[in-house]
């Protein structure tokens, strides 16, 4: 191991031994307030009209604090990141310091983008809900999947070893539609998919308030629908080649989690126990400036009131960090999304 190498992996051990940042391999920024679909699952959209977005002034003083942090990869987030009219500047920002970028994005711009992800984004993730029907019925958005595809197939056919992603939530309305998920995957040429729950229970996403029973069952799977669930589940699972090439992101163990984490709701099981760390190797950086130490827990500060090393530092955020429990900490418990990085992880 190279010495710098060897260094940053020394900073990610004292950062998880003593709770102050000393390193920080993963960024999540979000250029853009606003979103172009209108998801059942998310409220993201509902705010559309007060956008908010990263400026490359904003960019450029986080540049400080993700040098000294030793940063290696950025996840540009949102809303839709591709709405910020200076996405590519931000990202050339970044690429000055050789941090890696990936993009996370609904998939309606990818086509119109694509020369310019090419140039400045070295891997995508894209969102992918069901079979054309389905996925434009959760999107709100006619035209949705066509879009996508062509994004994909206009990607691969510049750059065939281009990366490309799918996620899915998976909830109420697609738990039925999740082979045909897989199977449109693969025709449209996306070299993995990725699955998780849905988040029901967190002020995330732009929620000014935690969903109420009613709107939460919308999304949530009833309890009389959990047998159709595991049958589906089962299935998935069944498939072994699917998991031993890499296609499906997850084991098999976590593919069944999904299950158990909807079960739980009903009191049939505990939620599953998810090993994270997302707070010491990782920050979310708002189209606000607001930072918070993940998605689903409280802000802590905003760059644009304070660096973005002494936000992580303060008093109150090492404090956070020395006092989280994950195991009784209710967002954690109900956590849909957790990052567990070794400091010996090699960011990809």
């Amino acid at each position: 191991m190279a010495l710098p190498a060897l260094y940053q992996t020394y900073k990610r051990y004292r950062t998880l031994q003593t709770h102050k940042i000393s390193a920080l391999p993963v960024v999540i920024l979000m250029p853009h307030s606003a979103c172009n679909c209108r998801c059942v699952m998310c409220d993201i959209w509902k705010d559309n009209k007060n956008l908010k977005q990263l400026t490359e002034h904003d960019v450029s003083k986080l540049m400080a604090a993700l040098k000294k942090f030793g940063t290696q990869q950025v996840a540009m987030s949102g809303g839709e990141a591709l709405l910020n009219t200076n996405f590519f500047k931000l990202c050339a920002i970044l690429k000055k310091q050789n941090i890696k970028i990936s993009l996370l994005t609904t998939g309606l711009s990818v086509k119109k983008y694509a020369e310019q992800i090419l140039e400045w984004v070295d891997d995508m993730v894209v969102s992918l809900d069901g079979d054309e029907p389905l996925h434009d019925a959760i999107r709100n958005i006619p035209g949705a999947f066509n879009k996508l595809r062509e994004g994909v197939e206009y990607i691969k056919a510049i750059k065939p070893d281009y990366k490309i992603t799918a996620r899915t939530v998976i909830h109420r309305l697609n738990f039925r539609n999740w082979q045909s998920i897989i199977n449109e995957a693969k025709i449209m040429g996306i070299d993995q998919v990725s699955f998780l729950p849905a988040d029901v229970s967190s002020h995330a996403f732009n929620r000014q308030m935690a969903w109420e029973e009613p709107k939460q069952h919308e999304i949530l799977i009833s309890e009389k629908e959990l047998p159709e669930l595991l049958e589906v589940v089962m299935k998935i699972i069944a498939n072994q080649s699917d998991f031993s090439s890499g296609f499906i992101a997850e084991s098999p163990e976590k593919i069944q989690q999904i299950y158990q984490y909807y079960a739980a709701f009903y009191g049939l099981n505990p939620f599953p126990f998810k090993k994270c760390n997302a707070p010491w190797v990782s920050t979310v950086v708002e189209a606000d400036g607001s930072v918070r130490p993940c998605f689903f827990h409280d802000v802590i500060g905003n760059i644009h009131h304070s660096s973005l090393d002494n936000i992580l530092n303060s008093k109150e955020a090492i404090r956070f960090r020395q006092t989280l429990n994950m195991g009784v900490n209710d967002t954690c418990v109900k956590c849909v999304c957790s990052l567990n990085l070794s400091p010996l992880a090699k960011i990809a």
